[in-house]
């Protein structure tokens, strides 16, 4: 660290003093107080971060934005075996639309994830055994367009907004495509196996993403658009979910066949902890209030509940008579947990004060990436909501 000198005694003890950081090979200016940070040098185009310390202090519960607060309350869920989309009224957990997405002569689409584009006016169901996204207006809850693109398995937006970040599993491929023509801007190549989920460093400047069969994460400079690092995983496994803690100094990675969280530090890229947390360890959320992380245990029916400040599991939710939680998201007001039910086509809902099952919904075959949507935040990073 090194301080800036020259200034007066007295406007030094009470002008905020600024320090040179290095990070990722460039030399960034970070202001700072004696209460830490207050200003991060982000990815250029990227909104500000409002809070270092929360990075999710704009999606707390009910700050939805001007863009998405007149749209009506839904939880959009694709059915990967089924084709299909439902869409559940949260009020009354019953379903209210449904539509079949659009088949081509190769069969199967399996549509994967529901994810909300980053200027929030769209949702975008990624089918990628059918290479194809397909619109659906949230304002209405209606399918529009639908468009060919190589195996979006899962699909994300940089933070600057400017591109769409799709996962293509399949091709062993991340691709960076306009984000509203959604033409390919650059084909990024990866020397690993299953790469599908991924979060963003608190500046933007790069996301780690996991590789589902190699047991390993990667590290992707977003500005050059390239790889920049392996990490191999320790316990080995299959890594699912990635998101980055509320400070911005850690990410969180599910891993599905070790059964727990492993905690990562970002800017270091190194393994710092494992965390045991129950079988099938698959999705991960966070609370409104950024206090605690939700674990969606797929193998044994359950989601574990972990306190962010001590990094301890505090409780867990087992759905009685078992099931197969999987991927979804918190509801806007922060008071339920919705999520998948991979292998019982039906969606549950939790209540997050207490962990009680709300409902179970019965819904297509093989649910997956359920979008609950609105949800608050200025943008999306894509994913099932990934806000900020």
């Amino acid at each position: 660290m090194r301080f800036l000198r020259g200034a007066p005694a007295v406007a030094a003890a009470t002008l905020l003093a600024a320090y040179l950081i290095v990070r990722d090979g460039q030399q960034k200016i970070v202001r700072a107080s004696a209460g830490g940070p207050d200003q991060i040098n982000v990815l250029p185009g990227m909104p500000p971060v409002k809070n270092p310390n929360n990075l999710y202090s704009e999606t707390g519960a009910g700050m939805l934005s001007p863009v998405v607060k007149n749209f009506p309350a839904r939880v959009y869920v694709p059915n990967s075996k089924s084709d299909t989309v439902d869409i559940i009224d949260p009020n009354t957990y019953k379903i209210i639309g449904h539509f079949a997405l659009p088949k081509h002569t190769r069969g199967l689409l399996e549509p994967q994830h529901v994810v909300p584009s980053w200027d929030l006016k769209k949702l975008w169901v990624a089918q990628d055994l059918g290479d194809q996204l397909t619109m659906i207006d949230p304002a209405t809850g209606k399918e529009g367009e639908t468009i060919h693109v190589d195996d979006p398995y899962n699909m994300y937006y940089t933070p600057d907004g400017k591109y769409a970040v799709v996962m293509a599993e399949r091709e062993k491929r991340i691709d960076f495509r306009d984000a509203q023509s959604m033409q390919v801007v650059k084909r990024v190549p990866v020397d690993c196996r299953g790469v599908n989920h991924a979060d963003f460093s608190i500046d933007g400047r790069y996301m780690i993403a996991t590789c589902e069969f190699s047991s390993e994460l990667i590290k992707v400079d977003v500005a050059a658009q390239k790889v920049l690092a392996h990490l191999p995983l320790t316990p080995k496994g299959m890594p699912q979910d990635c998101r980055i803690s509320p400070d911005g100094k850690r990410f969180y990675v599910a891993n599905m066949d070790s059964n727990g969280v492993h905690v990562i530090d970002g800017d270091a890229f190194r393994q710092v902890n494992f965390i045991p947390t129950g079988k099938g360890a698959h999705g991960l959320y966070f609370s409104r209030d950024a206090k605690v992380l939700y674990i969606s245990n797929r193998g044994e029916g359950s989601v574990s509940v972990m306190d962010l400040a001590t990094e301890k599991l505090i409780a867990k939710w087992q759905i009685p008579g078992g099931g197969s939680p999987d991927m979804g998201g918190v509801s806007a007001d922060g008071k339920s947990l919705w999520l998948s039910g991979r292998y019982n086509s039906e969606v549950y809902v939790f209540d997050t004060s207490n962990g009680n099952l709300r409902a179970r919904i019965k819904v297509g075959e093989s649910p997956h990436g359920l979008c609950v949507y609105p949800q608050p935040g200025r943008y999306s990073l894509g994913h099932t909501g990934n806000m900020r």
